[in-house]
């Protein structure tokens, strides 16, 4: 009797659950409604609003939530949350399609503790305006923070942009209230070329803006936009202070010092360029890379020469990315003799003079065949007159004395 009552009590149970499950397997649930996209005027930050759907408005069991997916036009991908709220904030590119979707989630007794989403959803498509002369816009636009110390950027006119065209630089950060305009632009040759921030310092680790439009005889020029962080965005200066030395008769130690500044020493990652020469001329390169300001290589001959160049950046650990410092000045061991070092510049200015005298010389040479060859060419014309000249006073006389002494007997005993 007791395993019967048993028996009923389950059934039950799964009747209940099961009559529960179809309860909530019957309940649908609306989009949101009055999707609206607000822009703020900073540089595309968007306000995403919405109304819970008017078929919610009398529930009171279940409080909806929202589930937000937006496409990230600087990441180039799809950002979902869920949030209870019906607001949201968020970046754009303006200069991009901004697609927007939301859905309604309701979970709790009036879905039995079953979450339910609307199949359908609150969608919006905002297309970028049509403004400016198309591929006039900023192309090649990058920014570079000089050792952690000052941030300079600057970007490059497209084919097409008009010669008249002045660009202008605009940025903003969740700090400032709106945008605002480069404090000292970057002139060539008297246009527009980048924006120094020294006098202006910018938030590390913060989502900055960057707009970038401009104005010219033709028109209006077509925005772009940017965005990045500056600690990611870092060049460090090149190691100037560098030690080269051997620390017994088998090992060289090659060490340098970190920039100075406000670097994080612990970030630093480096880049050695080895460049060797054997005792029998073979010349070797090496690229080292080491997380410690100091190398120790094997030395087994003083006639060898090693000759070493390095470079630094942030490393992965500490930023997203970073920029290669340039290469520092070259140190070699052996060091050369002052005397091979004075008889450089010596031989330099030899080498000067004797090409000066080959050209003097050359110079010479062509004015001289230059000079020779005009004369030929006027005393040509004087050499055949001068050919011609008895020819024709011979023949003119002869015809004149035949004339005066014709048919009269010469003396045949004339003396000429």
């Amino acid at each position: 009797m007791a395993n019967t009552s048993s028996v009923l009590h389950s059934l039950m149970l799964i009747f209940i659950t099961w009559r529960g499950s179809m309860r909530c397997c019957a309940i649908t649930v609306d989009p949101p409604e009055d999707l609206a996209v607000l822009d703020s005027g900073r540089l595309g930050q968007m306000q995403i609003t919405w109304r819970p759907p008017s078929s919610l408005t009398k529930m009171t069991k279940c409080l909806p939530q929202y589930q937000l997916e937006y496409f990230n036009t600087y990441k180039n991908n799809w950002e979902t949350l869920r949030t209870p709220r019906r607001t949201y904030s968020t970046q754009f590119d303006p200069s991009k399609d901004v697609h927007i979707k939301v859905y309604t989630i309701l979970n709790g007794e009036c879905t039995n503790n079953t979450m339910i989403m609307s199949k359908n959803c609150a969608e919006t498509i905002l297309k970028p305006p049509s403004t400016g002369i198309l591929d006039a816009e900023a192309k090649a636009f990058i920014c570079v923070y000089h050792n952690m110390e000052n941030l300079e950027c600057s970007w490059t006119h497209s084919l097409k942009t008009p010669p008249s065209a002045l660009h202008n630089l605009y940025f903003w950060h969740k700090s400032l209230d709106q945008a605002v305009e480069c404090p000292s632009y970057i002139l060539s040759g008297g246009v527009r070329k980048g924006c120094n921030f020294s006098g202006k310092p910018l938030p590390e680790f913060t989502d900055i803006y960057f707009c970038v439009n401009g104005s010219s005889r033709e028109g209006p020029l077509k925005a772009t936009f940017f965005s990045l962080q500056i600690q990611n965005q870092v060049k460090v200066t090149a190691p100037d202070k560098l030690h080269l030395q051997t620390s017994s008769d088998t090992e060289l130690e090659f060490h340098w010092e970190n920039p100075a500044g406000r670097l994080p020493g612990h970030c630093l990652e480096w880049e050695v360029r080895h460049h060797h020469v054997g005792t029998d001329g073979k010349i070797s390169l090496n690229h080292i890379h080491t997380e410690k300001p100091r190398l120790t290589l094997p030395f087994s001959n003083s006639n060898e020469r090693n000759c070493f160049q390095v470079r630094s950046r942030l490393n992965s650990y500490c930023v997203d990315q970073s920029f290669w410092s340039d290469w520092s000045h070259e140190t070699c061991h052996p060091v050369l003799d002052n005397r091979e070092i004075a008889l450089g510049p010596e031989m330099n200015s030899v080498s000067i003079y004797i090409y000066v005298a080959v050209v003097i010389i050359v110079i010479l040479v062509v004015s001289l065949c230059v000079w020779a060859a005009v004369n030929m060419r006027k005393a040509g014309p004087q050499k055949k007159v001068d050919s011609l000249l008895p020819k024709l006073l011979t023949n003119n006389l002869t015809q004149r004395v035949s004339k005066i002494y014709s048919g009269k007997k010469m003396c045949t005993d004339v003396v000429i």
